[in-house]
């Protein structure tokens, strides 16, 4: 037998007490039942926790009557899907058709017949457990498909790093700062956590360049620079086009963070402002990393003389709007750099 507490709950709104009664008495042994007398009661549980599973709707009732009601209940979020059936005396076509315009998924007219109120409430109550429960199914597929998406991303970005003389650290930190400046911007953070999630593809086009090209401990000859130079396009070319907002922001930040705000920069000469905003984000952080973290063929740079190259490059090699957020976000930025400190020579 079912407990009070594993019942669905039904709220019956109405403003006459009789048949709130009548219609009480033929749930309450089936279900667990809330009542309402009208429609500004009605709408204060609907949104209290736990909201009801559907609603029993009286349309002619004083002050908010049920078309207001089921109208508010479908323009909030909380209890859009809360199915409504309407019961009442109006019985025209024309009342009908504007209860279900409404949102409406049944209409039941007056006098009730308790077996037409209880087939149609477990008709409806059937239908929105499975929509719930297809819901549920769908959020975690799609959550599972978006981790599994972020891993793949996370580890061929690594993948670039151990082509390189970069370690995993890299990655990590510049994607911090990268997510610290675009919430300085004041980036939605939707938007915020893509340049986050994207900003590790940013070298997988490393992968196409040679050893001895990407390894030679010296300058590269202009042969040489030539091949490295072409990295942005290779990373463009791994990643692909896909309607994936994050692997379409994954792309545009490979194939772009080497551009330069001056227009000096490469693969395609952009400038300011057609260099897409999440590249410009990366190469400040992806620059800053680099310069303040030892690599085998150099020492680390000190944050203070780092921040006094990208001052000077403020408008020819970086967006100086981003310069100055970074400078105001410092904290949280060697924050970052602490937490995430290399531990190898």
């Amino acid at each position: 037998m079912q407990t009070n507490v594993e019942k669905e709950t039904i709220l019956v709104v109405d403003d006459t007490p009789d048949n709130i009664d009548v219609l009480s008495g033929i749930l309450r042994p089936a279900y667990r039942v809330k009542v309402a007398p009208n429609g500004e009661r009605a709408l204060k549980i609907a949104h209290a926790e736990p909201r009801p599973d559907i609603i029993l709707l009286d349309i002619m009732m004083p002050g908010i009557d049920g078309y207001e009601v089921c109208r508010r209940l479908k323009a909030d979020p909380r209890t859009m899907r809360i199915p409504v059936i309407f019961i009442t005396a109006k019985s025209e076509v024309e009342d009908e058709e504007k209860g279900f315009e409404l949102g409406a998924v049944d209409y039941i007219t007056k006098p009730i017949s308790p077996p037409i109120v209880l087939a149609r409430v477990r008709t409806q109550l059937a239908l929105y457990n499975q929509n719930r429960q297809l819901e549920t199914k769908v959020q975690q597929r799609t959550t599972e498909l978006m981790e599994t998406r972020l891993e793949i991303i996370r580890r061929l970005g690594r993948a670039a790093e151990f082509k390189d003389n970069e370690t995993g650290l890299h990655v990590i930190r510049m994607s911090h700062y990268a997510r610290l400046i675009a919430e300085a911007l004041g980036a939605s953070e939707e938007w915020t956590d893509l340049v986050f999630n994207a900003a590790p593809m940013h070298d997988i086009g490393k992968i196409g360049i040679p050893d001895h090209i990407l390894l030679k401990p010296g300058k590269l000859d202009d042969e040489e620079w030539d091949v490295m130079r072409q990295h942005p396009q290779y990373g463009a070319e791994i990643i692909g086009e896909h309607d994936s907002v994050l692997m379409h922001m994954s792309r545009e930040i490979a194939l772009n963070h080497h551009e330069k705000w001056d227009g000096n920069g490469y693969p395609d000469g952009k400038k300011g402002e057609e260099i897409p905003l999440a590249s410009r984000i990366v190469a400040l952080a992806d620059v800053f990393d680099a310069l303040t973290t030892a690599r085998p063929y150099k020492k680390a740079w000190t944050v203070e003389d780092a921040l006094k190259l990208i001052d000077e490059q403020s408008g020819t090699h970086f967006d100086p709007n981003l310069v100055e957020l970074m400078h105001r976000i410092l904290p949280e930025i060697l924050a970052i750099k602490a937490q995430y400190e290399e531990t190898t020579e």
